[in-house]
């Protein structure tokens, strides 16, 4: 049986690099055209991503992007834009507090000061509105690089070892802090409750009936898994963007 779907019941939520990009690469056109012209006809559309607003124009072909989806929420939606209007925008460093964020950040630095890798390269720590990124290789890395170290993360656990390491020395429970694999190269570090989930409060007011979520990173200890697995929506898996078209042409008859 076919689905009736309204645009004023329904929304769908996409994180980015994986999902609807390849990792930090421009959206091409027939992602583009699947998104805007086709499910932004029957749906809503939104974005939520951990990288801040400056990347994600990169990758959606400019600043005007911010208009063209109903819903964007860079930084978890610590950052959120309705209808191309900033709605939200919160400060981490207010929360924390500097004495609290210089411990952590000189904690990472003298981390990742101690791995040896291929290489390094500049931008180890970029800190956010709602979040704070750390990247073992450096967020300056060439595209080949960034591959490069992903492949060698995959067999090394480079990252899932630095979680297990920060989650040691800062407990969430005491510290207040939650720390997330995601992308290719890197960690993002945010207060508890500041996750992807957090986007779901800019939109509790429209009652949407139902919520859909688009993400690659699923996995327990993943930047997408809470909100994937969150009971207010219905999770999506996709392993690159080639999936996440396919699967939305058959859910959405597209």
């Amino acid at each position: 049986m076919s689905v009736s779907w309204n645009r004023d019941d329904h929304i769908v939520l996409f994180d980015v690099d994986g999902t609807l990009t390849e990792s930090r690469q421009l959206i091409i056109p027939e992602m583009e055209n699947l998104l805007l012209e086709k499910l932004k006809a029957k749906v809503k559309v939104g974005l939520v991503s951990g990288s801040d607003l400056k990347k994600l124009a990169e990758q959606m072909g400019g600043d005007e992007f911010i208009h063209k989806f109903d819903y964007v929420f860079p930084e978890n939606g610590l950052v959120a834009y309705k209808g191309g209007k900033l709605i939200e925008k919160m400060d981490i460093g207010k929360h924390m507090g500097e004495e609290k964020l210089q411990e952590f950040i000189n904690f990472c630095l003298r981390y990742m000061a101690e791995l040896n890798l291929p290489i390094k390269r500049g931008n180890f720590v970029e800190f956010r509105n709602g979040l704070i990124n750390v990247c073992p290789v450096g967020r300056s890395c060439s595209q080949e690089q960034r591959i490069q170290f992903h492949q060698l993360d995959i067999k090394q656990d480079i990252r899932k070892k630095f979680v297990e390491t920060l989650n040691e020395k800062f407990p969430e429970k005491t510290f207040g802090l939650h720390f997330a694999i995601g992308g290719q190269i890197s960690i993002d570090a945010f207060p508890t409750g500041w996750d992807k989930r957090f986007c779901l409060k800019h939109i509790e007011d429209e009652k949407f009936k139902e919520i859909h979520f688009y993400g690659d990173r699923t996995e327990e200890g993943g930047n997408d898994y809470q909100l994937y697995a969150d009971s207010r929506t219905h999770g999506h898996s996709v392993t690159s963007p080639k999936d996440t078209m396919a699967k939305l042409k058959e859910k959405f008859q597209l």
